[in-house]
C-alpha cells in the first residue's frame, strides 16, 4: 500500500475547531455586555423607584396603611359573612314563602275539589234521583220522562260550578240513565274505577283524564240508596274542566314560577309549563334544572285529595334580594372604609405631628440652635418623650455654659500666668545669680529665701500648662507654705502658720492654685492690719467617705455680718479680686470649684467670719477611692 496523506490530522483551517473561537467569543462578549447593560438599567430603575417610595415610608403612612389594611380585612370578612348569612336568610325566607304559597295553592285545590264533591253529593242525594234509582233497585223500569227529569236536575246543579262540564248517571246494572243513550258504564270508565267507587261506598273517586275527551277530567261516585240501607243504586260520573284547578296569578306575583298539580298517582291535572314532568319526577330533590336554569322546588301533598302541588321558582329570582343586600353591604363597607380612613388619617396625624415637630426641633440642633420643644400632645407617651428631650436640652445647655465659663476662667488664668511669665528663663537665671552672690557673701538666710521664691515662681508660672493643672494636696500645701515663707520676710514674727494634713489625704488630687489664693487673702486681710503676731491655720480633715474638707483660717479682725454678706454675694457674682500680687480672686476659686466638681454638691467656696475673732474659708473636696485619680 502506498502512503496516503493524513487529512484527518491536518484539516483545513476553515474547518479547524479553534478557528471559530474568536468569532464566538466576540459574540458572547457582545451579548454579555448587552445583557449586563439591560440588567443594570433595570436595577437602576428599581433602585430609583425604591428611593421614591422611601420618601413616603413615614410613621404616619405606616400607621395609616396598617389601620386601613386591618380595617379592610375586617370589613371584607364582615361583608362576606353578612352577604353569605344574609343571602341564606333571604333564600330561606323565600323558600318558606314559596312553601306557604304551595300550601295555599293546595288548600285552594282542596276547596275546589270539595265544592265539586259537595255538588255531586247533592245530586246523589236528590230526592228525585233517589226515587228513580230505588224503583230501578226494586226491579221497576224507568220511564222516558223520569230519565228526562234527571237531565234537568243535572243541568241545575251544573250551573252552580264553573268546573263541572257535565253529569252522567248510570244504574247499578251499568246502564246509562242520562244523557239519553245506550252507553254502558264500562264503555266509559275502566272497571277498576267502578270497583274503587264501590269500595269508597259513596265517596267521590278521582279517575283522571277522560279517555274520550282529552281536555276533560273524570270523577265517579257510587249513589247509595238511603231508603235501602245505603245499598248501591247506581253511579254518578262527573266530567270536569282542567282549567277549574288552574293556578291563578293571585297565588304568587312572580310569573316565572313553574307550577304543577298532580293526583295521587302522579298524573298531571293542570300545569303552566311544558316541563311538568321534570317536577313530578324530581322525587325529594330541592334543586332541579328546568330549561337549563336552576330552580328551587317545593311541594305540598293534600291530606284530603292526596294530590301534590309542585312549585318551582328560579334561583335568580330568590337571589334578587341577595343582590340588593350585597349592593347595600358593598356601599356600606365602602362608606365605612372612607370614614375609617379619614379617622385613621386624623388619628395618625395627631400621633405623628408632635413627633415631626420634635424631629424638626432636633434638626435645628445641628445648626447650633439647641432649643426646647414647647408643643404639647394629648398622648402621655409623646408628652413624656417631649419632656425628656426638653430636660436633655436644658442639661446640655447648662453643660455648655459650664464648659464655656470654665474655658473663660482657664483662659483668664493662662493670661495672668503669661503676664507673670515675662521671660521666665531670665527671671530664674537672675534669681540663680542672686543666690550665688548671697552665698559668696555668707548671706545664707537671704539665699534660702531666694530659692524659696524661685520655686514659688516656678510653681505659679507652670499653671498655664493643662497637664500640670491638677496636683496633689501635699504639693498644693507645700506651695502655700513657700508663699508664707516669702511673706514672712515682710511680716517677720508677726506671721506664723500651722498646717495639718493627714497621711491618708496627701495624694488626693486638687486643681492647682486653690489654697494659695486663700492664704494670700488671709494674710492681706487678717495679718497685715495687725500689730500683734497672727497665725494662719490650714487644716485638712475627712468629713465622710470619699470626701475631705480644706479649711484656711486666720485670727485677724474678722468681718461684720453685713460685710460678710456683701463679700459672699460679690464672690458668687465674680465681683471680688485680690488687691495685690498674682493671686487668683476668691470668685475665681469659688467658680473653679463649682466647675471642676459639678454634680458633687460641694457648694464651692464657703466663708465664715466673726468680728474680732477672725475669718475662715473652707471647701469640700471629693475624691475617688484611688486617691491618685481625679475628677474632670
Amino acid at each position: 500500500m502506498r502512503n496516503l496523506p493524513n487529512r484527518m490530522h491536518n484539516p483545513p483551517n476553515h474547518l479547524h475547531p479553534t478557528s471559530a473561537y474568536p468569532v464566538i467569543s466576540s459574540s458572547l462578549l457582545f451579548l454579555n455586555s448587552e445583557t449586563f447593560g439591560t440588567v443594570n438599567k433595570k436595577w437602576l430603575e428599581a433602585d430609583a423607584l425604591l428611593n421614591r417610595l422611601r420618601r413616603y415610608n413615614t410613621l404616619r403612612n405606616q400607621i395609616l396603611i396598617v389601620f386601613l389594611l386591618v380595617m379592610t380585612i375586617v370589613l371584607a370578612f364582615v361583608a362576606v359573612s353578612t352577604y353569605h348569612f344574609g343571602g341564606q336568610i333571604l333564600r330561606d325566607n323565600a323558600e318558606r314563602q314559596l312553601k306557604q304559597t304551595a300550601v295555599q295553592a293546595s288548600g285552594k285545590t282542596d276547596t275546589l275539589y270539595g265544592q265539586i264533591d259537595l255538588l255531586t253529593n247533592q245530586v246523589a242525594t236528590n230526592q228525585s234521583v233517589q226515587q228513580l234509582l230505588t224503583r230501578l233497585y226494586d226491579g221497576e223500569e224507568a220511564t222516558f220522562q223520569q230519565r228526562q227529569s234527571l237531565l234537568t236536575i243535572g243541568n241545575t246543579f251544573q250551573a252552580y260550578s264553573d268546573g263541572i262540564q257535565s253529569f252522567e248517571m248510570y244504574s247499578a246494572e251499568n246502564q246509562r240513565l242520562f244523557p239519553l243513550d245506550d252507553t254502558f258504564l264500562y264503555d266509559r270508565i275502566a272497571p277498576i274505577w267502578v270497583e274503587r267507587a264501590e269500595e269508597e261506598k259513596g265517596r267521590q273517586v278521582w279517575v283522571g283524564q277522560d279517555p274520550n275527551y282529552l281536555n276533560s277530567l273524570l270523577a265517579i261516585r257510587r249513589i247509595s240508596l238511603v231508603d235501602r240501607s245505603f245499598a248501591s243504586g247506581g253511579y254518578l260520573v262527573i266530567r270536569i274542566d282542567p282549567n277549574y284547578f288552574s293556578f291563578s296569578d293571585g297565588d304568587r306575583a312572580e310569573d316565572r314560577d313553574v307550577k304543577v298539580l298532580a293526583d295521587e298517582n302522579n298524573r298531571i291535572i293542570t300545569t303552566n309549563t311544558e316541563f311538568a314532568a321534570v317536577l313530578t319526577e324530581s322525587s325529594d330533590e330541592k334543586r332541579i334544572m328546568v330549561d337549563g336554569e336552576e330552580h328551587i322546588l317545593v311541594k305540598e301533598t293534600s291530606d284530603v285529595t292526596g294530590w301534590t302541588t309542585y312549585i318551582a321558582t328560579p334561583m335568580t329570582a330568590l337571589a334578587s334580594g341577595a343582590s340588593v343586600l350585597g349592593l347595600i353591604i358593598l356601599l356600606s363597607a365602602f362608606l365605612g372604609l372612607i370614614i375609617f380612613g379619614a379617622a385613621s388619617f386624623g388619628f395618625s396625624t395627631a400621633i405623628t405631628k408632635p413627633i415631626f415637630k420634635l424631629t424638626e426641633t432636633m434638626k435645628k440642633a445641628r445648626e447650633g440652635q439647641l432649643q426646647k420643644n414647647k408643643i404639647a400632645s394629648s398622648s402621655i407617651e409623646i408628652n413624656e418623650l417631649n419632656q425628656t428631650y426638653n430636660q436633655m436640652v436644658e442639661q446640655t445647655n447648662h453643660l455648655i455654659q459650664v464648659v464655656y465659663e470654665k474655658e473663660i476662667i482657664q483662659n483668664r488664668a493662662e493670661l495672668k500666668a503669661l503676664q507673670a511669665q515675662i521671660n521666665p528663663h531670665f527671671l530664674f537665671n537672675t534669681l540663680n545669680a542672686l543666690y550665688w552672690l548671697l552665698e559668696e557673701k555668707d548671706e545664707s538666710e537671704l539665699a534660702d529665701h531666694v530659692v524659696t521664691m524661685s520655686e514659688l515662681f516656678r510653681y505659679t508660672i507652670s499653671n498655664g500648662e493643662k497637664k500640670n493643672e491638677w496636683v496633689t494636696l501635699h504639693e498644693e500645701l507645700e506651695h502655700a507654705e513657700r508663699y508664707m515663707s516669702v511673706m514672712k520676710m515682710r511680716f517677720g514674727d508677726r506671721l506664723t502658720w500651722n498646717i495639718t494634713l493627714p497621711e491618708s489625704a496627701k495624694d488626693i488630687q486638687i486643681p492647682k492654685l486653690m489654697i494659695q489664693p486663700l492664704v494670700e487673702n488671709a494674710i492681706l486681710h487678717g495679718i497685715e492690719s495687725r500689730v500683734k503676731p497672727g497665725e494662719i491655720k490650714i487644716e485638712v480633715a475627712q468629713t465622710e467617705p470619699n470626701r475631705v474638707i480644706v479649711m484656711i483660717s486666720d485670727d485677724g479682725p474678722g468681718m461684720s455680718k453685713k460685710l460678710l454678706q456683701q463679700v459672699t454675694e460679690a464672690m458668687q457674682s465674680e465681683g471680688i479680686s485680690s488687691k495685690k500680687g498674682n493671686g487668683v480672686a476668691l470668685a475665681n476659686v469659688h467658680h473653679r470649684l463649682l466647675l471642676h466638681f459639678a454634680g458633687h454638691e460641694t457648694g464651692g467656696l464657703q466663708i465664715e467670719s466673726v468680728e474680732g475673732r477672725g475669718t475662715m474659708a473652707y471647701f469640700e473636696l471629693p475624691y475617688y477611692e484611688n486617691k491618685g485619680e481625679r475628677f474632670g
